[in-house]
């Protein structure tokens, strides 16, 4: 029997993380903010999400927007009821129904190719597992299993079928190495990401003028530049022209070091930030935000 892309109502509670699983508990610890760069590299290096990204998206023009919307479509898929996460799953699906158009090289892409659509819902697991093993608190080898195997379960609320997906982590380190080998390149949304990492755009919030932003991005920049660039594999990194020698290096290890050991004194609140997010979204979810925002191959995960 062929697998529907969507699965019936019913089925959304067995798709969602359970309160005690790793997904649940690992997901939302806020030291992974300061790396999400790296997944939306790995994203719009795919030729099919770059394309999509730099023909449809609005990450140049409003990319605090998009991070908003990208929680919140990452959040509501580990952290909320099963029918809201079903609703927003279903959402962002249809809003890729339209996406289409021709990359550089002359071929014509599509939003819903099942290998682009299910590598940016993988970039996200690898995301998470990396950032804790080097920032957080890494995972046992029985946790990243379940992680994957309940992020795989995840990804049918989406549309991403379980066959388009690795079944199993050592699976998916193999299809994760072929795919830094062979098809991620340095595409132009790349080179936007980059540029948006060394000059972010100042915050649209009310308290915080010029002169703050300037005060407060200082260090913010060069940390998630630095941590960004780390979490990347050294061949992409050499690919993408990102400067990293033995001086970054050792500044990267250090501060993965320190956000390592801050583990013991974080409050339990920062470890876990996901439900908290979604109760002050929980009106932008409601109206439809993350559908809305939902305009290219990488907006299922990339910056909205």
């Amino acid at each position: 029997m062929t697998e529907p892309v969507l699965p019936p109502a019913e089925e959304a509670p067995a798709l969602v993380p359970q309160r005690e699983s790793p997904v649940w508990r690992y997901s939302g610890d806020i030291r992974l903010l300061a790396g999400s760069g790296y997944a939306l590299l790995l994203q719009v290096s795919h030729p099919t999400v770059g394309a999509g990204v730099s023909q449809h998206s609005d990450f140049k023009a409003d990319p605090w927007g998009r991070l908003l919307r990208t929680l919140d479509y990452a959040y509501a898929m580990t952290y909320a009821p099963p029918a809201v996460a079903a609703e927003v799953g279903a959402r962002v699906r249809k809003m890729h129904r339209g996406i289409k158009g021709v990359k550089p090289n002359g071929e014509r892409y599509h939003a819903l190719e099942p290998g682009a659509y299910a590598w940016v819902h993988a970039t996200l697991a690898d995301g998470v597992v990396r950032g804790h093993r080097l920032l957080g608190r890494p995972m046992q080898t029985s946790e990243v299993d379940r992680y994957w195997g309940d992020w795989r379960r995840v990804g049918r609320l989406v549309g991403v079928r379980s066959r388009d997906l690795p079944e199993t982590w050592p699976e998916f380190e193999d299809y994760f190495d072929a795919m830094v080998d062979e098809r991620l390149e340095l595409t132009d949304a790349v080179a936007d990401v980059l540029e948006s990492l060394d000059s972010p755009a100042k915050p649209p919030l009310r308290f915080l003028g010029d002169t703050g932003w300037k005060i407060a991005s200082f260090q913010a920049i060069k940390s998630t530049r630095l941590t960004t660039a780390g979490l990347l594999p050294p061949v992409l990194r050499e690919r993408f022209g990102i400067e990293w020698g033995p001086k970054e290096e050792r500044r990267f290890l250090a501060l993965a070091k320190a956000s390592r050991k801050s583990t013991a004194v974080m409050p339990k609140a920062l470890r876990n930030v996901g439900p908290r997010y979604l109760e002050w979204r929980r009106e932008a979810l409601e109206r439809g935000e993350v559908a809305q925002a939902a305009r290219a191959p990488g907006a299922v995960a990339t910056a909205g």
